[in-house]
C-alpha cells in the first residue's frame, strides 16, 4: 500500500506497487487533469512533476512515487512559477482543443523553474517531448517567454498592399 504525497496531501493509496501513477492519480484519486495520450511516455499528456522534475506518469510506477513530493495540473498555480505559466497561457489564448496542454505547462513550469530565462533551443529542448496535434508550438514559445518576462523582439507593421500599376 503506497503512500503518495499528490498536491501535499498524503494519503496511503490501495493499489498494486506497479500501477501506472497516471492511474493512481485519475482513477483512484479522481484528478482528471492529467492526461492518458500514448501510454509509452511519447506524448508528454500525462506530465507531472515527482520532486520538481517532469515525468510521464503513464510509465511511472506508484513504488517509485512512494516518499516523493507529486504535482499535478490541479495544483500547479500554488507555485508563482506555475501561476505565471498559466496566466501566460491565458493571455496568448495558447489552447486549442486543450487536451495535451496540462502536460505541456508542467513542461513549461519546469523548464522555467530550472531556467528562468531560457532561450529559443533551450524551451524547444525542453518542450520536445511534449506533442501538441493542433499545432499551438508558436503560441507555446510565447507564453513560456511571457512567463519568464522576455521580451518579444519588435515586429514591424506589415508593407500595406499597392494597388496594381496601369501600364
Amino acid at each position: 500500500m503506497p503512500a503518495l504525497d499528490i498536491n501535499g496531501t498524503s494519503t496511503n493509496l490501495d493499489v498494486p506497487d506497479d500501477m501506472p501513477l497516471l492511474w493512481a492519480i485519475r482513477d483512484v484519486m479522481g484528478l482528471t487533469g492529467t492526461k492518458f495520450g500514448c501510454g509509452v511516455a511519447l506524448c508528454g499528456a500525462c506530465t507531472v512533476h515527482l520532486d520538481g522534475q517532469p515525468i510521464r506518469s503513464c510509465v511511472t510506477p506508484v513504488s517509485s512515487a512512494a516518499g516523493k513530493k507529486i504535482t499535478t495540473i490541479e495544483a500547479i498555480g500554488n507555485d508563482p512559477v506555475g501561476a505565471k505559466v498559466q496566466d501566460a497561457w491565458r493571455q496568448v489564448d495558447v489552447v486549442q482543443c486543450g487536451y495535451c496542454q496540462s502536460g505541456q505547462i508542467m513542461s513549461a513550469t519546469a523548464l522555467l523553474q530550472a531556467n528562468a530565462k531560457p532561450s529559443d533551443a533551450d524551451i524547444d529542448s525542453a518542450m520536445a517531448g511534449n506533442i501538441c496535434r493542433c499545432g499551438t508550438y508558436g503560441r507555446i514559445r510565447k507564453a513560456i517567454k511571457i512567463a519568464a518576462g522576455i521580451p518579444s523582439p519588435a515586429v514591424a507593421p506589415a508593407a500595406q498592399p499597392q494597388a496594381p500599376r496601369k501600364a
